[in-house]
């Protein structure tokens, strides 16, 4: 599938951010720690969380879907030996995602066997503090180099204290629940502690975990017998909520974003306003006016501005990508660092071919020379390579002189729901074709 794009349309109007993709699949893999009903509720509708509620249907986990976006788990028991097919396993190499099934599956059932997962192809992204963290734990790892997968298993996990080698949310995730049942307590230190994982904690939690230290880098679990069930709504995402600041940026349009949970948001705003876009703070609405400019501040000493990712509460590198492309259209000259990912940035050449003044430095530097509006992007034949690019692509092609083309649309559907109806209904021109 293609999306066809008439650029150089304004927008107009409201639009509300799905559920977070990246809770929404922490919070689904932890309904496997509990044989009790779990309902959670603003899950967002796109490919990568529909595909993991279907490969948990294959797993034997029990989901009704009691609204549009509200779900009912149900784990009462597993098919272990789908956990060991080729089907199970070819499913989990397609979806990254599916790497956040480890914890669960070793906390509740002591044994779990998992491909190399698939996802952006996006530079290096290694597994081991996933699987250096639970083997602190007690889990024992085989490498089955035949099948492409690895077979963990443990008698019994125990509480330890650790010091993880980076940040990482998945592997956060992961320890924590395989954690939360294990025998004794676990200190995380390093932890990630992005919002989406403090969600996936305050669940566990109300399921009847023992977590302290939420929001901070150091997390303490005390290990219990048994979970139970619970209630949860997702957050919206943040990621979502940046790529619409930059659509009404880079199109000069008045938007309204409808409840955004500012007090998670961190720096983003803030972020945006360094590249010069007026953010207006309504209750927990956000309010773009339409901007016929805007300028990149520069550093206090006067020298240029950098904008790089970093773990939480630093800059997310899912929105570098919606920064850089929302920089060609600004006045000044700005560097962004994508510090985390070493192949994010090579999308740019696209960017380039649409007329933007970009200096790829290296794969993990950009100059970014803004237009400031006196040259307009042009139309081209584009392909999304992850998702991150492609709403940036999207965003280009939004503004652009004429009839853009991108391909490769499963990435952008993979992480936002209804994209071309949610946008067109704000006045773009976006057509889903084959």
């Amino acid at each position: 599938m293609r999306f066809k794009i008439e650029g150089g349309r304004k927008l107009s109007g409201e639009i509300t951010p799905a559920g977070a993709k990246n809770e929404a699949l922490e919070v689904i893999s932890a309904t496997l720690l509990t044989p009790d009903p779990v309902v959670i509720d603003n899950i967002p509708n796109i490919l990568d969380v529909n595909n993991i509620i279907n490969l948990m249907r294959k797993m034997g986990v029990d989901i009704q879907q009691l609204d549009t976006h509200k779900y009912q788990f149900q784990a009462k028991k597993l098919d272990m030996d789908f956990l060991q097919s080729e089907e199970f396993i070819q499913k989990c190499a397609a979806l990254r995602g599916s790497i956040l099934l480890l914890g669960p599956l070793l906390g509740r059932f002591h044994k779990a066997c998992i491909a190399k997962p698939g996802g952006d192809q996006i530079g290096r992204r290694r597994l081991d503090t996933h699987f250096i963290g639970i083997a602190e734990l007690g889990a024992v790892f085989h490498q089955n180099p035949e099948r492409h997968i690895y077979e963990i298993s443990a008698d019994h996990l125990k509480g330890k204290y650790m010091l993880l080698d980076e940040a990482s949310v998945t592997g956060t995730a992961n320890i924590i629940m395989a954690a939360v049942l294990a025998e004794g307590t676990t200190q995380i230190y390093n932890a990630a502690c992005e919002p989406y994982i403090q969600q996936l904690c305050k669940m566990l939690n109300s399921m009847g975990a023992r977590i302290s230290g939420i929001a901070s880098n150091l997390l303490t679990i005390e290990g219990v017998k048994q979970l139970h069930g619970c209630n949860h709504t997702i957050l919206p995402d943040m990621i979502e909520v940046g790529s619409f600041i930059g659509m009404a940026a880079m199109t000069g349009s008045e938007l309204t974003i409808k409840n955004v949970s500012y007090d998670n948001l961190g720096i983003i705003p803030d972020t945006f306003r360094r590249l010069g876009i007026n953010i207006e703070r309504k209750g927990d609405d956000l309010y773009i006016p339409k901007h016929e400019h805007y300028e990149i501040q520069s550093f206090m000493d006067g020298s240029i501005m950098t904008l790089a990712d970093a773990p939480w509460p630093g800059l997310t590198p899912d929105l570098l990508s919606v920064l850089l492309v929302v920089a060609t259209q600004a006045k000044g000259s700005v560097l962004i660092h994508q510090k985390m990912f070493e192949s994010r940035l090579f999308f740019v050449d696209k960017l380039i071919d649409m007329g933007a003044q970009i200096i790829l430095c290296d794969p993990h530097r950009a100059v970014v020379v803004g237009h400031d509006r006196r040259i307009q992007l042009h139309a081209a034949q584009l392909t999304s390579p992850d998702i991150r690019a492609g709403i940036a692509l999207l965003i280009a092609a939004m503004s652009a002189k004429g009839t853009s083309i991108i391909s490769n649309i499963e990435q952008i559907d993979r992480g936002y729901e209804d994209i071309e109806e949610r946008l067109n209904s704000l006045g773009a021109s976006i057509q889903r074709i084959d």
